[in-house]
Formats: structure tokens, C-alpha cells, sequence
């Protein structure tokens, strides 16, 4: 960007296959945005914020009357390129002479193809070190619901000591770095909590080396009724609870919810996992509400996740399921709803995974992950669309359609 004091600075959110009710979820914030909008105010620029297409109701507003000198666009998933050439198309067209900017993950992992596919004039890659000071602008997503969030999304540390090879962390946040302190300071303000609810986007929370310290200070606000739960979006590195298992009782008095522990390799890990899941249990939590990551459509086949699926319900913990797409993939058309090919979106053949594979053991998951919340013993496609999945509705009576998440199933 020109050093020059006072240009106009558009960030855009291009129009990302989001639900509405999701867009100001914490999995789905442009916290990235939010923070760069912050340091270019502290500068002297007026900043402005668009999410999705520029003649939607909301943008208009926004942008009337008001030209930009300088467009910054967000990348989410390498797989959804196609929105951010979109958006940069779309800004193009209507701001001709402003400078288009795009950052973000699909940007920072696929730089020159990002520059070639948006035609944008430059590519930024990483995050930027300035904004990294700054508490997220909030205000700037105001118009979009009339209302701010009321969580806090919070970047205790960047970068991550695994290289797992599915994962692009260790690329777009190759310097690790950490806070010092969560307390409110001063300096620098990123770092201040203003809310009761904790997000944090850490890729890997437990390998900060003052992880210890951190956790106290959060039962500390906790205690003093200034914050009421945290959660870590990327889970937690299981291996570490294991080295350091009083962390397990130290993240329970920190009041995190939703724990997820992951299991990346095979069956014969059985074992680990389950002394992971057993420490949190010890410290408090309920195995309803601990869950267990999972990747599929990957080098894991079929067969051998549908036992580590069975093996979750023998725990009775939910999984947190996530399907595999390469770090340079850049579509995805999945539809769950009908029969698709590798045309469509990415099918690991060298896994033997298949379409109807895919989405079976997706469809296997979402039931099973009902009937581990509810304590049910089996779950019923009839029951579930009759009143809530109550088997009391059925008087005692096994429904002809129920499915047992204790054997492996296979296409229906």
C-alpha cells in the first residue's frame, strides 16, 4: 500500500457459500479483515468493510457515494479460488482505477496461481505482522446484522512445531510466535480480553511454551466472572496431554468446551486416543461432549475408519469429521445429495475411497454422532423426522429402520 496518509481502503469478504445464519459464526468471522481494518485506521486511512456482492442491499448502503483507492480482498480455501477471482472481477469492474489487493489462505499457499487465476495487481502472502497488534474492528461488521458478536476471537500464538503434510499452518505461519500474558495490558491490544466468551484460533494452543501460565490466567478471569467459556477451534494436541497430563484438569478449570482430540493415522492408535479421552474425563468432562477428530477421503480407507468410528461410539464420544481436499485444490462442487465424480470435487482414489464410500461414512457419522447426544442405542431415520428422535415415541417398539452404530456399515 502507498505510504500516503488518508487513502480509502475497501476489505472485502467475497460471497463465499456461507449460510446467512453462519456469517457471523466463530468458525466463519473475517477476524483477518477486522484486525487489518483496525491497524489501517490507527494510520490515518478510512476503511470500509463489504461482505459478498457489491449490489447487495447491505453493500449498497455502505458504498455509496464512497471510491476506494485501494481494494483488499480475503481467501478462504484454496477450493473456493473461483469467489475470490469473482470478487476481484466484480471490484474491477466498478472501481476501474483502484489498486486490487488479495490475501489469505488460498493466497499465501498458491501465490502465483492466485495472481495468474484473479488477475489481481498484487498477491499478499502470510499475515501481516502490522495488524497482528490490533484488536479486531467489530464495528466494521455491524451493518450486517445490526449487531456485534458476542465472543471474542483471540491469537495466542501463530504457527504450529507439527508439519502434518495434509496441513498448511506451517507454510502460511512459519515464524511461531506467542503472547506473554492474556491479562489486560495495555500494549499491545490484541491481547486484551473484552469479552466473556474466548474463541481461539490458535493451530495449536497446548505447544505454547507458556501454555501453563496462560491457562491460570484464564481460571483466574473465569473466577472473577470475567469470562464464561473458551474454545479451542483447531482442538487439542492429544500427544501433549499425554507428556503433561495435568493440563487435562488445567483446561477444564479454564472453562473450555467443545474439546476435540485428533486422530490422524490408524486403528493400532487405538490405545492413545483413548488414554487422551480418559485424562479429560478424569478432569471433568462428560464423553458426550468430548470429540474426536477425524479425517477421511484420505490415505485412512474406508474400511479401516468405519472401525475407528465403531470405536468412538464404544466410547460414546462424538467425532468431528473433516473431508480431505489437497492444499492445492481449487474446486469444490460436493453435493451430498446426488452421485458425483472427481469432476466434481476431490475423490482419494489411492485411499480406494469412492463417491458413495465418502459419503456414506459422512452420513454414518451424523447418525452416529445423534444418538451419542441424545444416549440413545440406535438411530431411526423415522423417528427423527417424527418427533426428535425419541425412541420412547415407538412404546418400547425397535423401529424397522433402526441403525446400529456398533457394526460397520457399508453402502446402502
Amino acid at each position: 500500500m502507498s505510504s500516503m496518509i488518508g487513502r480509502k481502503v475497501l476489505l472485502v469478504e467475497p460471497a463465499f457459500p456461507i449460510p446467512s445464519k453462519s456469517k457471523n459464526h466463530k468458525d466463519f468471522l473475517p477476524v483477518g479483515l477486522l484486525k487489518i481494518g483496525a491497524w489501517l485506521n490507527s494510520t490515518g486511512h478510512e476503511v470500509k468493510l463489504v461482505r459478498g456482492h457489491p449490489e447487495d442491499a447491505v453493500n449498497r448502503v455502505i458504498l455509496k457515494n464512497w471510491t476506494p483507492d485501494e481494494v483488499w480482498v480475503t481467501s478462504l480455501f484454496t477450493y473456493w479460488s473461483s469467489y475470490v477471482r469473482d470478487a476481484v472481477g466484480l471490484y474491477r469492474e466498478r472501481y476501474p482505477r483502484a489498486n486490487i489487493v488479495v490475501g489469505g489462505i488460498y493466497a499465501s499457499l498458491m501465490p502465483k496461481e492466485c495472481k495468474e487465476y484473479t488477475r489481481c495487481d498484487e498477491v499478499k502472502v502470510g499475515v501481516r505482522p502490522q495488524a497482528e497488534k490490533f484488536f479486531p474492528d467489530y464495528s466494521l461488521i455491524a451493518p450486517f446484522n445490526g449487531e456485534t458478536p458476542d465472543y471474542q476471537i483471540v491469537h495466542a500464538s501463530r504457527g504450529c512445531p507439527r508439519h502434518c503434510s495434509f496441513c498448511g499452518t506451517w507454510r502460511i505461519e512459519p515464524r511461531p510466535g506467542h503472547v506473554k500474558s492474556l491479562l489486560p495490558r495495555l500494549s499491545p491490544p490484541n491481547t486484551e480480553i473484552n469479552y466473556k466468551k474466548l474463541v481461539f484460533y490458535d493451530n495449536n494452543l497446548l505447544a505454547i511454551p507458556n501454555i501453563v501460565s496462560l491457562l491460570k490466567e484464564l481460571a483466574t478471569l473465569r473466577n472473577q466472572k470475567k469470562i464464561t467459556w473458551c474454545e479451542s477451534q483447531s482442538g487439542f494436541d492429544g500427544r501433549l496431554l499425554l507428556k503433561k497430563p495435568d493440563l487435562a484438569a488445567q483446561i477444564r478449570v479454564a472453562g473450555f468446551r467443545n474439546v476435540r482430540v485428533a486422530w490422524d493415522w490408524g486403528i493400532e492408535d487405538t490405545p492413545t486416543i483413548e488414554q487422551e479421552l480418559q485424562l479429560l474425563e478424569n478432569a471433568g468432562y462428560h464423553h458426550k461432549d468430548l470429540y474426536v477428530f477425524m479425517l477421511y477421503n484420505w490415505d485412512i480407507n474406508f474400511e479401516e475408519m468405519e472401525k475407528k468410528r465403531i470405536q468412538c461410539w464404544k466410547w460414546r464420544v462424538q467425532i468431528a469429521d473433516c473431508r480431505f481436499r489437497p492444499l492445492t485444490q481449487t474446486f469444490d462442487h460436493y453435493n451430498p445429495r446426488r452421485s458425483q465424480t472427481g469432476d466434481d470435487y476431490y475423490i482419494h482414489e489411492q485411499g480406494s475411497w469412492t463417491d458413495a464410500l465418502i459419503k456414506e461414512f459422512r452420513r454414518n457419522v451424523r447418525r452416529q454422532n445423534i444418538v451419542v447426544r441424545q444416549g440413545y442405542g440406535y438411530y431411526s431415520h423415522s423417528l427423527e423426522r417424527a418427533k426428535g428422535m425419541n425412541p420412547g415415541n415407538a412404546k418400547g417398539v425397535r423401529p424397522e429402520d433402526a441403525w446400529d452404530p456398533g457394526v460397520s456399515h457399508t453402502i446402502d
